[in-house]
């Protein structure tokens, strides 16, 4: 039997500042901020499946993510644009295909929102 699961446990996001990240992330997502900051480096997101986890130990500009390794669902993709619009949050992208979009956290890193 393969004991490696099908399954993805977690995501890191390098960050300059966790505390900061976290404060960003948690709005995002209308979380409470309330969590600990783990080893003075990490802030788990909690999310429904994989968490995030915000890594300012292993940031650098070379590490932030250029183009987006997971998207983020929503089930309506023209209010989350307009949502991210009103926050002011750096969209990269217009809506394509009626479908997704792409946005930058304040380090730099390109994640996706898509109607799924």
């Amino acid at each position: 039997m393969n004991p490696i699961l099908s399954e993805i446990g977690t995501v890191f996001i390098p960050v300059r500042d966790v505390a900061t990240s976290r404060d960003w992330y948690c709005q995002l997502f209308d979380l409470s901020a309330d969590g600990d900051i783990l080893f003075g480096h990490l802030y788990v997101v909690p999310l429904n499946g994989p968490n995030l986890v915000l890594d300012s130990k292993i940031f650098s500009e070379a590490n932030v993510l250029q183009t987006p390794l997971f998207h983020l669902n929503t089930t309506d993709i023209h209010q989350a644009y307009a949502h991210m619009v009103q926050q002011q949050i750096d969209i990269v992208t217009p809506i394509e295909h009626d479908h997704w979009f792409n946005f930058k956290d304040p380090d730099g890193n390109v994640l996706m929102m898509c109607q799924c």
